[in-house]
């Protein structure tokens, strides 16, 4: 897939005095919208077997950051101040355990049928799943580091679709 730059990049949360307005998205047209973004929680190897084990004190670590992280991408607007509100199709986040790295990492892709894309529910379903787990195992482990989140591609809208570079 090729990765399409306008040929003069612009803050387009800005209006050309740069005052902040949100983004008029009405003359747009509905496209099917899907975003992939992902990151990484680095922990001690003691944590990760303790969340494999499904004996934290708190519960299933993995099932509950799961639930949070797709609640967190119906929430998007209300933390993000300019993100349009979306009627989201489709979450879904994903887990994997890397023992020899002593890391958990997030996959979610997040969809709508809708004028604007889905990114930011995207990072933020990331973003809310690793702080979930952190959550739910700072009793034992202060030290975790959550790192790399990123958007990994985009699909839909004027500007197409999007891979980024490994």
């Amino acid at each position: 897939m090729i990765n399409k730059i306008p040929a003069e990049p612009k803050l387009t949360h800005f209006d050309s005095s740069g005052q902040a307005h949100m983004v008029d998205v009405g003359g747009k047209d509905d496209t099917h919208r899907i975003a992939v973004a992902s990151g990484c929680i680095r922990m001690k190897a003691e944590t990760v077997a303790l969340i494999q084990s499904g004996t934290a004190k708190k519960g299933d670590v993995l099932g509950i950051a799961r639930i949070a992280a797709i609640m967190a991408t119906k929430r998007t607007s209300d933390l993000i101040p300019l993100c349009h509100p979306l009627a989201l199709t489709r979450v879904t986040v994903d887990f994997g355990i890397d023992e020899s790295a002593s890391s958990i990492s997030c996959h979610a892709q997040a969809e709508t049928m809708g004028k604007t894309g889905v990114e930011m529910e995207a990072l933020t379903a990331v973003q809310i799943g690793l702080l979930t787990i952190y959550d739910m195992c700072k009793a034992v482990d202060r030290g975790m580091v959550i790192t790399d989140v990123r958007v990994m591609e985009k699909h839909g809208g004027k500007s197409g679709d999007w891979v980024a570079e490994l």
